[in-house]
């Protein structure tokens, strides 16, 4: 189970411009459960990851796995059980090593190298097979480098690429935003296929409605550092888009938009 204990997170404190962004949230996240976070800008969904993540620090609160406290646990050492992808294709992959080079660094994370070959020869096979079941005809293209290929190719070599090694969560921080609309359901159809078959643990941002509703078995809706909506079991497989929106639509009122 992951929780979130009492967080508070101020940014640019003792300043002018000081913004308390979570003031005493928590959170609580079962294993194996889906969730889709959606929210208007500003309302603390990619900061949320953040947290999780280890990619900004608590002001104060704990972040626990089973019961461990993880909350001032580095980046770098949460990435052994944690998978990310972003929204920018680009930040999975590395654009100037080929799809083979990729796949391996991936496959080595967490790992030392020493002084031999980055590629194992071995692994190609395994690497082929697994991009195969992507449908995306990379199996025959692991020599090319990861930079001539589209946005959706690097996006799905990014989703793959971050559950190769065992983990535990998967962090998706708007992975779609920047696909054309066949991409992204083809992303989206990859994503829960992973997210079943691999059992994992999930936390999904997204401006898409549609996949939130459609996708996951528990929906957030997040406005000034708070959950406002929290559905889960038949009340989310009963939640309509059209409930968002009416919540989007008041808060835009009562923010004077």
């Amino acid at each position: 189970m992951l929780e979130l204990q009492h967080i508070h997170k101020y940014y640019n404190p003792g300043t002018v411009n000081e913004m308390c962004l979570f003031d005493d949230f928590n959170l609580k996240i079962e294993d194996e459960q889906f969730v889709a976070v959606v929210g208007s800008n500003g309302s603390g969904k990619t900061s949320l990851l953040n947290l999780i993540c280890g990619s900004i620090e608590l002001d104060s609160g704990n972040v626990l796995i089973d019961g461990k406290d993880i909350g001032r646990e580095k980046e770098y050492r949460r990435n052994q059980y944690i998978g990310r992808v972003f929204q920018n294709p680009a930040m999975g992959t590395c654009p100037s090593m080929t799809i083979a080079e990729n796949m391996s660094l991936a496959d080595n994370k967490g790992r030392l190298y020493g002084l031999k070959a980055g590629k194992n020869k071995a692994r190609m096979n395994y690497y082929q097979e697994s991009l195969r079941q992507l449908g995306l005809g990379l199996e025959d293209k692991m020599d090319v480098k990861v930079g001539v290929l589209s946005g959706g190719q690097r996006q799905a070599m990014a989703l793959l690429m971050s559950t190769m090694t065992p983990i535990r969560f998967l962090i998706l921080d708007e992975h779609t935003a920047a696909l054309d609309p066949k991409t992204a359901q083809l992303i989206m159809e990859l994503t829960d296929k992973i997210v079943r078959e691999k059992k994992l643990t999930t936390i999904m941002v997204t401006h898409n409605l549609r996949y939130a509703v459609e996708y996951g078995d528990r929906l957030l809706m997040m406005h000034q550092g708070k959950a406002i909506i929290d559905a889960a079991g038949q009340e989310k497989k009963d939640m309509k888009i059209d409930t968002i929106l009416e919540q989007f639509n008041q808060i835009s009122i009562e923010c004077g938009n």
